[in-house]
């Protein structure tokens, strides 16, 4: 839509970009009673939080590029009134390898027992699942304690070390390499390495990186709702970001799409936002700016120095098949191996060779990756009759693929890693994957991959890096602010992934932004 010709120049807030921490942040300011405009370049609101029919004449809507739901706190859901919901996952993850020339395979989910018996068939004993057990109550006690305060102000390092209350797992999180901690507690390849994924979602880099980007990676990725648990969008993503669309536009923002923001002046009291639209440009005056968009982006916005560039390191993957496949494990139920995450190549060997190999400018010869079937849990994002066929939607995300490894020759690149990424799968099943692919109304395979420089061209995402930027400790350090929105402008905030606190499908930066203005701490 486009900003009706009645609504006023000047507003409380303008906030740069639809997707949904700016949204998030709209619709707590509109409901505040402030005026407030979104400006959006896309035809659409929601960012990478989309559901879209991406296979011709396929009623089947998936989320193309976010699809898990952790981070998002329930306060956000009820504070919004959102019509909105989540479903558990009945299996956390299934892991296929062959051991001894035969198929097996490590399944967690579905009960402590079940979970208990695949650790031992897979280990030969008891200790790996004891040891499971100690390591993911650690994870657990500090989840309780720190993701509360992803939408208080931002703590200091002590402040939220005492909170922690444990000095081992601060120590294991947050001051060594977590791969110390992961082959500390565990001594099976195949268990380090499921632990370890975490750590590398979207993010590139070895278990022993002395930066500890992999400690902060894994963080995020285990304390979500307090427990760690990734849950399915009922409805898919795009259920959530409608819901936020109408929360903001109902408390009275309004939402102009097709409004692209190309300059922001600000002088610490007011701001004017230049946008371009189809039509030519406008301006909008403001008493605040909030930028839902990366820093690179707010730093060509605002004409200031950039800042370091960022990289993506995934491989993203829609598919839609006509049935499940069968698996090489005769243990193995699809429709439960699926229903989780479903890790290939990922022991904690091949997890690193991996690494090495795209560290020195090659694609691994055998590609990490992880698929989970949404509509297992969740068959509304099908239409009833592809339902009732047995038809369902696969997520594949690679790693260790950073951007640079397809500056070359994008199409050639992605092809020929999603080849040698469907190749890994393939080796575990009983059947081709393509076999169980379906065809569109063009009669072409459904399936669709994206590498990092196709999301930096469709999202704008800075070298498409999924986080915006490396992601930071839940804590305050220097220079990030009370809320850790802040910028060196007193009334333009950041309310995308790239603040403090921000990565993930959250809406915690839209919060804490929208929270910055509303307490008077942005200016």
């Amino acid at each position: 839509m486009t900003t009706p010709p009645s609504t006023p120049r000047t507003f409380d807030a303008v906030v740069v970009g639809g997707g949904h921490n700016g949204l998030v942040a709209a619709a707590y300011l509109a409901r505040a009673g402030r005026s407030v405009l979104v400006l959006e370049r896309l035809d659409r609101t929601g960012g990478a939080a989309v559901s879209t029919r991406p296979f011709a004449g396929v009623d089947a809507r998936l989320s193309r590029y976010s699809y898990l739901v952790s981070l998002l706190p329930r306060k956000i859901v009820r504070d919004l009134g959102l019509d909105f919901r989540v479903r558990a996952r009945t299996v956390s993850s299934y892991t296929p390898v062959e051991r001894g020339g035969r198929p097996t395979g490590l399944l967690v989910g579905g009960g402590e027992r079940r979970t208990r018996e695949s650790f031992a068939r897979l280990t030969g004993s008891e200790r790996e699942y004891a040891a499971w057990q100690r390591f993911y109550a650690m994870t657990g006690q500090v989840a309780q304690r720190v993701f509360p305060t992803l939408t208080e102000p931002l703590p200091t390092r002590e402040e939220l070390r005492r909170r922690v209350d444990d000095e081992a797992a601060w120590r294991a999180l947050f001051e060594e390499p977590v791969g110390v901690a992961i082959e500390e507690h565990f001594a099976d390849d195949l268990v380090r390495g499921v632990a370890l994924t975490d750590a590398l979602i979207g993010t590139f880099a070895d278990a022993h990186d002395p930066s500890l980007i992999q400690n902060r990676c894994f963080l995020y990725h285990v304390i979500g709702g307090g427990t760690g648990a990734w849950d399915v969008p009922v409805g898919g993503m795009g259920a959530l970001t409608d819901a936020l669309a109408d929360a903001a536009r109902g408390a009275g923002a309004v939402l102009a799409t097709g409004h692209e923001a190309v300059r922001i002046d600000a002088d610490g009291r007011t701001a004017e936002v230049t946008y371009r639209t189809a039509d030519g440009e406008g301006v909008a005056a403001a008493r605040h700016v909030l930028v839902n968009a990366s820093p690179r982006e707010l730093a060509a916005l605002t004409g200031q120095a950039p800042p370091p560039p960022a990289e993506g390191a995934q491989l993203k993957v829609n598919m839609l098949l006509n049935r499940l496949p069968r698996l090489r494990d005769p243990d193995a139920d699809p429709r439960a191996a699926f229903a989780g995450t479903f890790h290939i190549a990922e022991g904690y060997g091949q997890l690193a060779a991996a690494y090495a190999r795209a560290a020195a400018g090659e694609l691994p010869d055998a590609p990490p990756s992880e698929i989970y079937c949404h509509s297992l849990t969740d068959p509304t994002i099908l239409a009833p009759g592809l339902a009732a066929r047995g038809m369902h939607t696969l997520t594949l995300f690679g790693l260790h693929t950073p951007a640079r490894l397809f500056a070359r020759d994008n199409d050639a690149v992605r092809e020929e890693l999603l080849k040698s990424t469907l190749a890994q799968l393939d080796a575990h099943l009983a059947e081709p994957l393509a076999d169980c692919l379906a065809t569109d109304a063009d009669g072409r395979p459904c399936i669709e991959a994206r590498s990092p420089l196709d999301l930096e061209r469709d999202l704008r995402l800075p070298g498409g890096n999924i986080f915006h930027r490396e992601l930071s400790w839940p804590h305050a350090q220097d220079g990030t602010g009370h809320w850790g929105v802040e910028t060196g402008q007193p009334n333009v905030l950041l309310c995308g992934a790239g603040a403090v606190r921000g990565g993930g499908v959250s809406g915690v930066p839209g919060h804490n932004a929208a929270m910055a203005v509303l307490d008077g701490t942005g200016a």
